[in-house]
């Protein structure tokens, strides 16, 4: 394929085939207002945009830095900038002054839309600044483009032309640059909105993840618009409010849900036996591993399965539980491979590992590159050395192959824990800490030992009511042992009031490393 435009092979044709169909379906909780467009609309006002934005200096190639809440101007802007062939870096609202001026010059960002709270942040921007709200003195109201020409004829865009951008939510170090091009996530998505999401037309799926992540791409931009179906989003500004989440997903016809396991975990701790929830018919979860408790506390009150899916900023679904094509889930593991993308375990030699044995998570890249995989970290040589090499793109991650194809998770490769010649994945241990009924929240590291070299050390949030004491460490260590391998228990555990995290919600072990 040599040209490809998600806005026009894609939104175009459904504004064509099924011009009524319901596209975007926005609620604002704190005024009861929703707002809804089919795709003809979006397909109109996203030529008008891209007319508007051209008109006012925006040139394809250029970097946009988009940083919005849930609001519809967030889904027309970036449908906008991909029909003119700029390039959209999405970012989150709680980025800062500091975290926007490096990416501002990191990217060299031409143009800037935002809100006024945003605007206050970077007020310094020197580039094209647009307004989504008005009265922002000094930018350029974007309002104003519903009175652009409705008919876009500006330059076809190839497929592999720079897509869009995406900053790593840093664990470690700055955050990298993940270039995808026009065709890595705007075509590749459809494998994650047909087989994983299991999206088609009628369809009305919620992805509660905030949009200036990547997961906003995967389920809330082209996996649900390649399937015909419906976004629904919810633009809540304040904390996350689990009963909230289930009201609405009681009230509203909501038929695929996406949530993260962080916010899984605080749902399935409330009354769920109150709730109905009678549209909804498939239940997704990607970002970080779910534990298992979790998984049979929902299926129990909804009769519900959660399926876990694998992937990364840099590629689409790699790994999933598909319930489109007929899988069973085995709770814990993230899944079988993603049909057509050539996913293996490699060793420390990059050689292919066999059933039961752990490996370096890997996308094969010969004899064809996977469609879905980034083009490249912008900038960074040595990023691009250390996760491609002889024929794989390596994923950082670790995980083990079952005899059924199911691959389970086991850590990040730098925090993979070395205790007197184990090897022992955090996530076990965490999954394990977290079936007590007195924890909230964990993180497990490695700690240094000068005979076993590493121990396994657990830093807890406890349940609100519980207290922390030497007979609770006991009973954690003793409750672990019960539950895993005796040599993977924490040796050591440090009860805190919050976890260093990134902005993503990320856990930063490195912190913690530093602190042990």
């Amino acid at each position: 394929m040599e040209y490809f435009n998600f806005a026009v092979d894609v939104m175009d044709r459904w504004a064509a085939s099924q011009p009524q169909g319901l596209a975007l379906w926005c609620l604002d909780p704190a005024t009861g207002s929703q707002t809804k467009f089919n795709f003809r609309q979006l397909s109109r006002l996203s030529h008008q945009a891209a007319n508007f934005f051209q008109a006012h200096g925006v040139r394809q190639g250029m970097a946009v830095l988009v940083l919005l809440h849930r609001v519809p101007e967030w889904w027309i802007c970036m449908l906008g900038l991909i029909r003119l062939g700029a390039v959209p870096i999405p970012g989150t609202t709680q980025l800062t002054t500091r975290d926007l001026k490096y990416r501002i010059e990191t990217a060299r960002v031409g143009a800037l839309v935002t809100d006024a709270d945003g605007a206050v942040k970077t007020q310094d921007f020197p580039g094209l600044r647009f307004a989504v709200s008005g009265g922002v003195e000094g930018w350029i109201d974007f309002r104003d483009y519903e009175q652009a020409e409705t008919v876009f004829s500006g330059p076809t865009t190839l497929a592999d032309d720079p897509g869009i951008v995406y900053f790593t939510s840093a664990t470690t170090g700055e955050p990298k640059m993940v270039l995808h091009s026009q065709a890595s996530y705007g075509l590749g998505h459809e494998v994650t909105g047909k087989l994983w999401l299991d999206l088609q037309p009628g369809d009305v799926l919620w992805n509660v993840s905030d949009v200036g992540w990547a997961k906003a791409a995967w389920s809330s931009l082209f996996g649900p618009w390649h399937g015909g179906a419906c976004v629904f989003a919810v633009n809540s500004r304040g904390r996350f409010e689990p009963v909230a989440i289930l009201k609405i997903l009681a009230e509203y016809p909501i038929s695929v849900w996406c949530a993260p396991p962080t916010a899984l975990r605080l749902i399935i701790r409330e009354d769920l036996g109150r709730w109905r929830f009678p549209y909804l018919r498939h239940c997704v979860t990607a970002g970080e591993p779910l534990n298992p408790e979790v998984f049979r506390a929902w299926k129990k009150a909804t009769g519900l399965t959660i399926h876990e899916g694998y992937g990364q900023s840099e590629t689409v679904v790699l790994v999933g539980n598909f319930r489109s094509l007929g899988q069973s889930v085995k709770p814990g593991s993230m899944g079988k491979a993603t049909p057509g993308y050539p996913v293996v375990l490699v060793d420390e030699n990059l050689r292919e590992v066999g059933g039961g044995e752990e490996g370096e998570i890997a996308l094969r890249l010969e004899p064809e590159r996977p469609l879905g995989l980034f083009r490249e970290y912008l900038e960074n040589p040595p990023a691009n050395a250390a996760h491609f090499q002889r024929g794989y793109y390596l994923t950082g991650d670790r995980a083990t192959r079952d005899a059924d194809g199911y691959f389970w998770f086991v850590g990040r490769k730098d925090d993979i824990i070395k205790c007197a010649g184990y090897r022992i994945g955090p996530g076990e241990v965490e999954n394990a800490l977290l079936e007590h009924p007195e924890v909230l929240e964990v993180s497990v590291i490695g700690k240094p030992d000068p005979i076993r070299g590493q121990i396994v050390k657990a830093f807890v949030i406890l349940r609100s009511g519980s207290l922390p004491c030497q007979n609770l460490e006991h009973e954690l260590q003793q409750h672990c042992k019960a539950l895993i391998a005796p040599y993977k228990y924490p040796r050591e555990i440090e009860f805190v009031d919050e976890l260093p995290k990134t902005i993503s919600g990320k856990t930063r072990r490195h912190i913690l490393r530093s602190k042990s």
